[in-house]
C-alpha cells in the first residue's frame, strides 16, 4: 500500500500544472424513475442513499465511479435547454455505476427536475434525455461528520467490514488503516466494493482509524482517533469525529471560476 501511495501522490505532483477544481465537463443525462434503482446500487450504500441530498442521486460512468473511489462524491448538473432550465441547475451525489457509456450520468427523476425552472419539471420529464455541462463541487453536510457503519458481514473478531458515509469535501479515500485506541500498530484494510473497506486482521479493544484522502495537488492523512468502541456491533453506524472538506484538483484548461447561481 506505501508504494501506491507514494505513487499516487507523485502521479498527482506531475499532474499539478495543469490542476483546476472546476473542470467542466459536457453530457448527456437521463432518468430512472425510481430512486431506490440508484440507492441499491454498485456503492452498497442501501436504502441510506435515500436521504443523501435530498434523494438527489446519481449513477456515473466508469471514470467518475472510479472502482468505487467516486462514491459519494457530488456533481453540480445544469441541462443546456434554456427554455426549460436554470442556470444553477441541481447537485447530484454519486451512489451507483452507470454501465451506458454514451451518457455520464442517469440521475433521479428528483435531480432531474431540479434542473427546470419552476413549474416545468414535468415538461423536463418528458424530453427524457437532456444535453448538460456538469462540474464536481465539494459536499456540505452541515453538522454531519463522516459516518461509519460497520457491515452485517462482519464476524468479530476475525472479520470487519465498514461503510463510510457523508463524506465531505471534494476527496476521495485511496487508503484506510485501522488500529487500537493508543496504539501505534496500524494494520491497512483493503477496498471491497463501492464504499466499503474491510479487513481479516481486527485489532481488539477500541478501534481508531487513519485514512488516505485526495486533497489539493496531492493527498493527505485524516486521523480519526476514537471511532469504534471495543463493543462495535454490526448495522450500527458510529461518528467519526471527523469530516473532510479538502478539495482535490483534476487536470483540465481552462478552468471554471463562475459559480452557478
Amino acid at each position: 500500500m506505501a508504494f501506491f501511495v507514494c505513487f499516487f501522490f507523485l502521479f498527482l505532483l506531475v499532474s499539478s500544472s495543469t490542476a483546476c477544481d472546476r473542470c467542466v465537463h459536457q453530457t448527456k443525462v437521463a432518468y430512472f424513475s425510481q430512486e431506490s434503482a440508484l440507492s441499491s446500487g454498485a456503492c452498497g450504500y442501501g436504502s441510506l442513499a435515500l436521504g443523501f441530498n435530498s434523494g438527489h442521486l446519481a449513477g456515473g460512468v466508469a471514470s467518475l465511479y472510479k472502482d468505487g473511489a467516486g462514491c459519494g462524491a457530488c456533481f453540480q448538473i445544469r441541462c443546456k435547454n434554456t427554455s426549460h432550465c436554470t442556470k444553477k441547475g441541481t447537485i447530484v451525489t454519486l451512489t451507483d455505476l452507470n454501465r451506458n457509456n454514451q451518457i455520464d450520468f442517469v440521475i433521479s427523476s428528483r435531480a432531474f427536475m431540479a434542473m427546470a425552472q419552476k413549474g416545468m419539471g414535468q415538461d423536463i420529464l418528458k424530453l427524457g434525455i437532456v444535453d448538460v455541462e456538469y462540474k464536481r463541487v465539494p459536499c456540505q453536510y452541515k453538522n454531519q461528520n463522516l459516518a461509519v457503519r460497520v457491515e452485517e458481514s462482519s464476524q468479530k473478531p476475525n472479520y470487519l467490514a465498514v461503510k463510510f458515509l457523508y463524506q465531505g469535501g471534494q476527496t476521495e479515500i485511496v487508503g484506510v488503516d485501522v488500529a487500537q485506541v493508543g496504539s501505534s500498530n496500524w494494520g491497512f484494510m483493503s477496498h471491497n466494493y463501492g464504499a466499503v473497506w474491510d479487513t481479516s486482521r481486527v485489532p481488539s479493544g477500541a478501534l481508531q482509524f487513519r485514512f488516505v484522502i485526495t486533497a489539493g495537488y496531492d493527498g493527505k492523512y485524516i486521523w480519526a482517533q476514537h471511532v469504534l468502541p471495543a463493543d462495535w456491533k454490526s448495522g450500527v453506524i458510529y461518528d467519526s469525529g471527523v469530516q473532510f472538506t479538502d478539495i482535490a484538483q483534476e487536470g483540465c484548461s481552462p478552468c471554471d471560476y463562475e459559480t452557478w447561481k
